[in-house]
């Protein structure tokens, strides 16, 4: 695991709050070697006023949009596991994610729904979240992150099935190549009870489209 260190702390207003950003010297200083270097064959004047931080400014976003790697999305959930007994569908839908797709280092975003059917073991609501962020941070493509969260999900409560959902737009295809702005990419991952039970798989994708009222 990388180790990060206090880079720097930008009071505010209020003097009771302090922003940290953490980041690593080493990657900060080769990522904007390699983003002068790339500026530079595009054409531009790295010395201008516009672009003289921009190489620092482009390693630290990169480093945070992948910061996935130094997490352990296990982890995340075996933190908050809760012995229940509740045996019905628990969902968390919605879930904003924001990744990279590692064949064009751009952004692609969407929502993730997640569901899984305890079996006596439960995790907090907010770790299901967390281990959406904690894979989509990373370099990515929509189907393998899909199939990563339903896996984590699977292997790490072991409940009776887990159904994962995502639509995403992927700025690969809306602002390069096809150039479709309005397409939007959906991709899908069952096991157990999701996968045997028709019912089950039906139950999901329905709550998923539904909106409170």
């Amino acid at each position: 695991m990388i180790e990060f260190i206090e880079n720097g702390i930008t009071p505010n207003t209020d003097t009771r709050y302090y922003k940290v950003e953490n980041y690593n010297e080493a990657a900060t200083e080769g990522i904007s070697s390699a983003v002068s270097s790339i500026l530079a064959h595009l054409g531009e004047d790295t010395s201008r006023e516009g672009i003289i931080q921009t190489p620092k400014r482009v390693a630290k976003a990169l480093q945070f949009c992948t910061q996935g790697y130094q997490v352990d999305p296990k982890k995340i959930l075996e933190g908050a596991l809760f012995q229940e007994d509740y045996s019905q569908m628990v969902l968390v839908k919605d879930i904003e994610l924001y990744s990279l797709c590692e064949h064009h280092l751009l952004p692609f975003f969407g929502k993730a729904h997640v569901a899984y059917i305890p079996n006596g073991v439960i995790t907090g609501l907010s770790k299901v979240a967390r281990v959406v962020d904690a894979y989509a941070r990373r370099l990515q493509v929509q189907e393998r992150l899909t199939m990563q969260i339903r896996d984590c999900i699977q292997e790490t409560l072991h409940p009776l099935g887990v159904a994962v959902v995502i639509e995403a737009h992927h700025l690969c295809m809306m602002m390069r190549g096809v150039q479709k702005q309005n397409s939007v990419t959906t991709t899908s991952a069952f096991s157990g009870i999701f996968l045997k039970s028709k019912a089950t798989r039906e139950e999901f994708l329905s709550l998923i489209q539904r909106s409170l009222r």
